[in-house]
């Protein structure tokens, strides 16, 4: 949080919504928000490609299955997520990061990407 309440986007800005349909965030509110027990840091509010949906079912995650039991649709290229941190700059290094929208992704994600990498990134 910023000193003034609320969440703010790698702009400095106040973090904008990632998206309702589906329905996504750590807290399944619909922004890329952290919190302690968010231990993959999911604060980058991407857009699913093929390529990125791929290498990251290769590595261990399946994005695009629905898991009805999870209340998760599986995603399809062009829907937007807030994914963790650490696997799209894994992605990225990969050559199959998704593009993003830095005015939903948080700033904790300059801890760990840095924004001129990001920036190249925008949707």
């Amino acid at each position: 949080m910023s000193e003034n309440g609320y969440a703010r986007n790698i702009l400095g800005q106040r973090l904008e919504l990632c998206c309702t349909a589906p329905m996504t965030g750590f807290y399944r509110n619909g922004y890329c928000l952290t919190g302690p027990r968010d231990r993959g840091t999911h604060v980058v509010c991407a857009i699913m490609t093929e390529a990125f949906l791929s290498y990251t079912r290769s590595r261990g995650n399946d994005l695009s299955t629905p898991m009805p039991a999870y209340d998760f649709p599986g995603l399809k290229p062009g829907d937007k997520w807030c994914l963790c941190v650490s696997r799209w700059k894994e992605a990225h290094q990969a050559g199959a990061a998704p593009p993003i929208i830095a005015e939903s992704t948080h700033i904790n994600a300059l801890e760990v990407v840095d924004k001129e990498t990001l920036l190249q990134y925008l949707a």
